[in-house]
């Protein structure tokens, strides 16, 4: 199996697509489409097993019965969201989060995902903090699934070490990082075996980054992205049964990308007319500033003149000359004398 470079029309499951050109100009692929699809996936409690055991193969005796979803659902607002959270028999809380750009931000995100997640099992569980008797609480595990290419990155990250300099910190997290570079290269050379749920999802994620490049964000892109993936046994059985739950999932309807593009369109252009109105108002104020200093600057030349004249003429006394000469006082008047005397 390499990467199939033939492109076949788009075969769309009934009732969910028209035509290519009807949507490609009208429907835009959501760009968290791999975060999502990886909500969904995992939202099944097989699936949800199969990723557990591919963390944990020691443990065969875990059942889907034994496993408590508690992802933080909070994906409409910029509010702390995790992509999976799940417990395995009230002993231990598994924190996974999918991601394809690298940010050693991901600590702190976990370390937050780990407190919302704790805080909210105290709360389902009535513990009190408050109270004697020790509460219980699950030992954590911190994953994140990078589905970039994995280059020189390591197998864990760590708060103290990124953010403290290694340092000994009363705080720390260490994160496990799953990289499937690996299990891509092999199915693409057509040598890979069965994969781990782990590994599917990660082709799928990088099968839908090779079709985006050729189609863009458009449902043949989607299309492309599903046959290939049933074609190479990635992820088969989920997208056959969710086929229009998945397409749904990928692709964004257009009056809420139009919405959201129109309001960043606004906020832009609100963002560009304010800072030209400052500009303006920067540049006004400065002109006037400038414009009045050069007015006072010429008054004070002028009546420096006249006073100079008014004493050439040796008729009036300096108090008299600073007296009609409000912007003058006699030690103006007494200078002027005496430069004019110097200069004679």
């Amino acid at each position: 199996m390499g990467e199939i470079t033939k492109q076949r029309e788009p075969e769309y499951p009934a009732g969910t697509m028209g035509s290519d050109e009807e949507y490609r100009e009208s429907e835009i692929a959501k760009y968290t489409v791999r975060d999502t699809v990886f909500s969904s996936l995992f939202q099944e409690k097989k699936y949800l097993l199969q990723l557990y055991r591919a963390l944990h193969p020691e443990d065969t005796e875990t059942t889907e019965a034994d496993l408590t979803n508690i992802t933080i659902q909070n994906v409409l607002t910029d509010g702390i969201y995790n992509d999976l959270g799940f417990i395995v028999k009230d002993r231990l809380m598994i924190l996974v989060e999918a991601q394809s750009t690298w940010t050693m931000n991901i600590i702190v995100r976990a370390f937050l995902y780990l407190a919302q997640s704790y805080h909210d099992y105290f709360g389902s569980e009535r513990s009190s903090l408050y109270r004697s008797k020790k509460v219980h609480l699950p030992k954590p595990e911190l994953y994140v699934i990078f589905t970039g290419e994995r280059a020189d990155k390591p197998e864990t990250i760590s708060l103290g070490k990124e953010f403290f300099g290694g340092e000994e910190c009363t705080l720390e997290v260490r994160v496990n990082m799953i990289y499937g570079d690996e299990a891509w290269k092999k199915v693409q050379s057509g040598e890979a075996g069965p994969q781990d749920i782990i590994s599917q999802y990660i082709i799928f994620t990088k099968v839908y980054a090779q079709q985006m490049k050729k189609h863009g964000r458009t449902r043949t892109a989607i299309a492309e992205t599903i046959r290939i993936c049933k074609d190479w046994n990635v992820l088969k059985e989920y997208l056959e049964s969710r086929e229009k739950e998945v397409v749904d999932i990928m692709m964004a309807l257009f009056d809420k990308e139009y919405i959201m593009k129109v309001y960043m369109e606004d906020v832009a252009r609100e963002a560009a007319e304010k800072a030209a109105k400052e500009a303006a108002e920067k540049a006004a104020e400065k002109a006037t500033k400038e414009a009045t200093k050069k007015a006072a600057k010429e008054a004070a030349e002028k009546d420096r003149q006249t006073a100079e004249s008014l004493l050439r003429l040796g008729k009036l006394s300096v108090e008299d000359i600073a007296a009609s000469i409000p912007d003058l006082s006699i030690g103006d008047v007494r200078q002027i004398q005496e430069h004019l005397q110097r200069t004679l």
